[in-house]
């Protein structure tokens, strides 16, 4: 049984609002996109965020979650079919999944930081590992349509 500290349990806490918060717009911008790679890469995402999310409540009640080595989705970086036109309601929900991925992969290391136990440091950096994957499939396929270049 973990025992946590107080600035611990805290920031455990923002994690799991934070986890919470991608659920929901993970799940909205999918609804929302026109296209459908897009749809998909969102649904696969919410998958992802649930299974973040159900680590978090297992270490806040006292237990370190394997990793067993998940990540199915995000083993391999998503390919796009590339594209000179995009809806710029999809570039929108994009560059704002983007922004708060660098958010919550930056909270995660704080968080990472602070932790006292080394399984619960790994299992946190597992999770910060996936979360700055799907800033990498949201970053290709806005380089693939053409949302964002980079120069």
């Amino acid at each position: 049984m973990l025992n946590l500290t107080q600035k611990e349990r805290m920031l455990l806490e923002d994690q799991k609002s934070h986890e919470q918060m991608c659920i929901q717009n993970y799940t909205d911008y999918a609804q929302r996109s026109k296209c459908s790679e897009l749809k998909q890469l969102f649904n696969e995402y919410v998958t992802t965020e649930q299974q973040h999310l159900n680590s978090i409540n297992q270490i806040l009640n006292g237990t370190v979650p394997s990793t067993g080595g998940g990540g199915q989705q995000q083993n391999q970086t998503p390919t796009f079919t590339p594209a000179n036109t995009y809806d710029p309601q999809d570039a929108l929900l994009c560059k704002d999944a983007l922004m708060a991925e660098k958010y919550v992969s930056g909270a995660y290391n704080t968080a990472i930081f602070e932790c006292c136990d080394t399984n619960v440091r790994q299992v946190l950096n597992h999770i910060q590992k996936e979360e700055q994957e799907h800033g990498e499939g949201l970053f290709n396929y806005m380089k693939s349509k053409g949302i964002y270049n980079p120069q």
